[in-house]
């Protein structure tokens, strides 16, 4: 099997968040953490983001410090071996907090590929 190469991965990273705030656009919290569907998406496209962070070269992500590649591997770590401990709030916050800058990030990073 090939590897993807860093490009078509920070593609990847881009699409999930894209989804994910599509996903969540114009609903509550509340609304998010009572509709399973739209929490199983979200956490399945937080899945992707960190899968394909953690299979970025460590030449780009030593280039781009400024970005919390650990931090995003941990969580989907944490989303996929502790799945019956989600905690729904953190992921919320991650979604209004962290995913508008990362896609920021991700987007600039794409400029210069």
């Amino acid at each position: 099997m090939s590897k993807r190469s860093d490009k078509l991965l920070l593609e990847d990273i881009l699409e999930a968040i894209e989804s994910v705030l599509e996903y969540t656009h114009g609903i509550t919290v509340e609304e998010f953490f009572s509709n399973k569907k739209t929490k199983d998406a979200v956490i399945r496209n937080f899945e992707i983001i960190g899968e394909a962070a953690n299979k970025l070269s460590t030449e780009l992500k030593d280039q781009y410090l400024h970005i919390d590649w650990q931090g995003i591997i941990g969580f989907r770590n944490k989303l996929v071996h502790d799945y019956f401990g989600v905690d729904y709030d953190v992921v919320w916050n991650i979604k209004t907090n962290h995913l508008p800058k990362l896609r920021n990030d991700i987007r600039q990073l794409l400029s210069r590929k």
